[in-house]
């Protein structure tokens, strides 16, 4: 990580596991919070955060969820999620496993797989292999179409991805109009520019419902 995070802040919402922090490791200059992650306000955390850790495997789609809330204030995050997710948040547009969050995460974030972890390093070991991410902020500062819209266009696009851009979104949309970009073009084929650049054009010819 960047050195220049002047506060640690270690966040668990186990009761015994801070209990257990709190007595084998008397002598830790973090703050310790017994807390939800999910429910943290970020804002109390300062404007510069970096995000690491062990992300649970059942809920690792919805700590990105909310990191994806905050991209001006979460400024890089290292965490060990299910290989798989990791394979999937760093694939490009062509590839099966690219997404929803692969789009969401790559408009804010440069993402690389740094390494994988075997079952064996852990005890009991799990059933699946691990993987070790990091995501840095890029320099993006905006998006030059509505935020919501964008995130609304690529969700719908996904949830039927096999078929053309022209199927996927006809539930929001007021017409289709054969001048939209990428109509006949799956959603796992277009890369985070050409989803802006879509819902851009939506929004101009107020074509979206």
């Amino acid at each position: 990580l960047q050195r220049d995070f002047p506060r640690i802040v270690l966040i668990e919402i186990d009761n015994e596991s801070v209990e257990y922090l709190k007595l084998h490791l008397p002598e830790n200059k973090a703050d310790l919070l017994e807390a939800d992650f999910l429910k943290m306000d970020f804002h109390m955390l300062g404007e510069k955060i970096a995000v690491i850790g062990n992300f649970p495997y059942n809920i690792s789609s919805q700590i990105f969820f909310k990191l994806l809330e905050h991209p001006g204030r979460v400024r890089e995050v290292v965490c060990m999620l299910q290989k798989e997710v990791a394979v999937r948040l760093s694939s490009g547009p062509g590839n099966k496993q690219y997404g929803i969050l692969s789009v969401l995460l790559q408009t804010w974030y440069d993402i690389s797989l740094e390494f994988h972890v075997k079952p064996g390093a852990f005890f009991p070991p799990p059933e699946v292999q691990s993987t070790v991410i990091r995501l840095i902020r890029n320099n993006r500062v905006g998006l030059d179409c509505d935020e919501k819209n964008f995130r609304r266009i690529v969700k719908t696009a996904f949830n039927q991805r096999r078929k053309m851009i022209s199927n996927s979104l006809k539930s929001i949309l007021v017409t289709l109009d054969s001048d939209i970009p990428f109509l006949t073009r799956r959603p796992e084929e277009l890369n985070v520019e050409q989803f802006i650049e879509l819902t851009r054009y939506l929004e101009q010819k107020q074509l979206i419902k």
